[in-house]
């Protein structure tokens, strides 16, 4: 089994990140392969960072679907960025992972919460609960505001500052368990379980044993309805080499 993780922002220390903690969880027999787009945001803190990222998800799908075709792909960050257009371009399990960590979060507690980077994001997380249907199941989404690669730069403070935010979720959100809302949180986990006291779920780990579970059971993106393959079409300007799209072409 070949499962492969795209980090859509273009920081080679988080995709190093998130691909040794793949490989950590993965279970004997499955390979885990990680890349990042060429282009795009060195991190994804808004709306239009996801825009952007999007773009470099659904070419690095092209690409390796073209090349070396995995079995399940997953999108390592928590906006899920392209996740849909993603699952649009290939037969293959697409997983976004904060979809995935809300699923899991689900069947070790009746409620959790949140604990993410940036304050702005706070409400993009929100945004995902409602459209997943998990709001009814989270207390609240938490910002320990820090900005992203200080999970790369300032890896101690970033640390420290989820920790705390994690006891203030634990002490007044009448919670169960933790969601982690950044890919770049992949390697705290342990940690910040052990300091909080609380199970702690992260999206790149879940995300790995969800598409482990999908391929194991043989099922793959359905292509009928809005899942079906693009039309093909003329794109103009940068997004020419899209035109005439064609499975695995």
């Amino acid at each position: 089994m070949h499962i492969h993780l795209i980090n859509p922002n273009t920081t080679a220390g988080m995709t190093a990140t998130i691909r040794d903690a793949g490989v950590a969880i993965a279970a004997p027999g499955t390979r885990v392969t990680a890349s990042q787009p060429s282009s795009g945001p060195v991190s994804i803190e808004g709306h239009f960072d996801e825009a952007i990222s999007a773009v470099g998800v659904t070419e690095e799908i092209m690409r390796l679907d073209r090349e070396s075709p995995p079995d399940a792909y997953v999108i390592a960050c928590f906006g899920d960025p392209g996740l849909l257009a993603a699952r649009e371009i290939t037969r293959a399990p697409v997983i976004g992972i904060a979809e995935a960590a809300f699923h899991m979060a689900t069947l070790i507690s009746t409620r959790f919460s949140v604990v993410t980077t940036l304050g702005r994001t706070v409400i993009i997380a929100e945004h995902l609960l409602d459209q997943y249907g998990f709001s009814h199941h989270c207390r609240r989404v938490r910002a320990a505001e820090i900005p992203v690669l200080d999970l790369e730069d300032d890896s101690d403070r970033a640390l420290e500052r989820i920790i705390e935010e994690g006891r203030r979720a634990r002490d007044e959100d009448r919670i169960g368990a933790i969601v982690l809302g950044c890919g770049g949180m992949a390697n705290l986990t342990e940690t910040i379980s052990r300091e909080v006291g609380l199970p702690v779920v992260e999206g790149v780990t879940a995300a790995v044993k969800l598409a482990e579970a999908l391929v194991g059971l043989g099922l793959a993106t359905s292509k009928v309805g809005d899942l079906a393959w693009p039309r093909a079409k003329t794109y103009t300007g940068q997004f020419a080499h899209l035109s005439g799209f064609e499975p695995g072409q």
